[in-house]
């Protein structure tokens, strides 16, 4: 049995090998995944069709109704169909420029220099500061300073209005420059969205000085001594070796923009304020399934540009 058992062993080639490492590696993920996503995605999708009763004496009652909470969400409901295109809409644009600005950063952290764990440390709090725990006890001393510290908010508020330097004038400026207005559009929609962008940025940022500093030294020497230009290195070296992480930022920031939309507070709101589960399961099912699709597609592009270094 011994001898048989060495045999296979033997058989299994490098990439088998590493593949049961792998598949060993997500095995408590895959297991918590089957058990309650799946088994929740399975309750939603139920619901959504069904018309739900909760029991006087507890539990509940599912009465199936096909698409009616469906037909209903899309052709009768009076926001919806607006705030789920809204919030892809800013997906749209926020998943980019989240992505470009990590990887910028990444790269001028990445550098030696003094207080450079630091400037890490602060780009990263946005983070912690985002927690629910952390906001309510922003909110709450936000209030009790109402009078003081909110009043010179408004008084700088007030000057920086009253200062002639308007986003309109840019905009017209870029008008006269002939640049399409879909680039202009999605420029000003950045900027609206920029404190909103730097925030979401904090667990890119990392993921991509991971990369960075990942990437093997003979690579840049390689490239250095056969005279590649800074610019050629970065294309060339950097950005393939830092591909794979973009995936990985791309779909972290992707499902976080989502967790963050307003279709999830809706959801909600329709569920355990007004309990029609059937209409919020629906809301749920749809925002989901839009969000697996821009996911497919977004990564399916980028992994054929992807490289794998072993």
């Amino acid at each position: 049995m011994k001898t048989k058992n060495a045999a296979i062993k033997k058989k299994r080639s490098l990439s088998q090998r590493r593949a049961m490492k792998g598949f060993l590696f997500i095995l408590p993920w895959f297991i918590g995944f089957v058990w309650f996503y799946a088994r929740s995605m399975f309750m939603t999708i139920q619901f959504s069709f069904s018309e739900m009763t909760v029991n006087p004496g507890g539990g509940y009652t599912l009465e199936f109704v096909g698409l009616k909470n469906f037909l209903y969400a899309f052709r009768a409901h009076a926001t919806y169909k607006q705030i789920l295109t809204t919030s892809i809409g800013n997906m749209l644009i926020d998943v980019p420029l989240i992505i470009f600005f990590s990887l910028f950063m990444a790269l001028l952290l990445n550098r030696k220099f003094k207080g450079r764990t630091l400037v890490r440390a602060i780009f990263f709090l946005p983070v912690i500061l985002n927690s629910e725990a952390i906001l309510s006890a922003m909110n709450l001393a936000r209030n009790m300073m109402s009078g003081g510290i909110s009043s010179a908010s408004a008084e700088l508020a007030e000057a920086a209005s009253g200062s002639g330097v308007s986003i309109d004038y840019y905009i017209q400026m870029f008008t006269a420059l002939g640049l399409p207005e879909t680039i202009i559009e999605y420029i000003s929609g950045a900027v609206g969205r920029i404190s909103d962008i730097i925030s979401a940025s904090g667990v890119q940022i990392i993921i991509f000085i991971a990369a960075l500093q990942s990437i093997p030294g003979s690579m840049y020497e390689v490239a250095k001594i056969e005279g590649a230009t800074a610019y050629e290195t970065f294309w060339k070296v950097t950005i393939p070796m830092v591909m794979p992480h973009v995936i990985t930022n791309m779909v972290y920031t992707v499902v976080d923009s989502f967790v963050r939309s307003d279709v999830v507070e809706l959801a909600y709101d329709t569920a355990f304020k007004y309990y029609d589960y059937g209409l919020s399961s629906v809301f749920s099912f749809v925002s989901t399934l839009l969000t697996c699709l821009i996911l497919v597609v977004v990564c399916g592009l980028i992994q054929k540009r992807t490289f794998y270094y072993n």
